[in-house]
């Protein structure tokens, strides 16, 4: 994933993660809702969106290195 310059919002990171989260394992689902329940800086926000994005178009590997990714934000929030 290349660096992106745009800071994304908390709504647009929840908005991406409703239009991936068929595609992510069932338990993220409570890890995202407890994420989506605070504030967060914008540097976690950007890599949250990132790591979302296009997320069910990637290839296995890349599915499972962006799981571990997401869940040590998520877990360390």
């Amino acid at each position: 994933m290349s660096e992106c310059k745009i800071d994304h919002s908390h709504e647009e990171v929840k908005k991406k993660y409703e239009s991936q989260k068929e595609f992510l394992p069932n338990e993220m689902h409570v890890l995202f809702d407890d994420f989506f329940n605070g504030a967060h800086t914008q540097d976690i926000l950007n890599n949250m969106f990132h790591l979302l994005k296009k997320y069910d178009l990637a290839s296995e590997d890349e599915k499972a290195e962006r799981i571990g990714r997401l869940n040590l934000i998520l877990k360390n929030i």
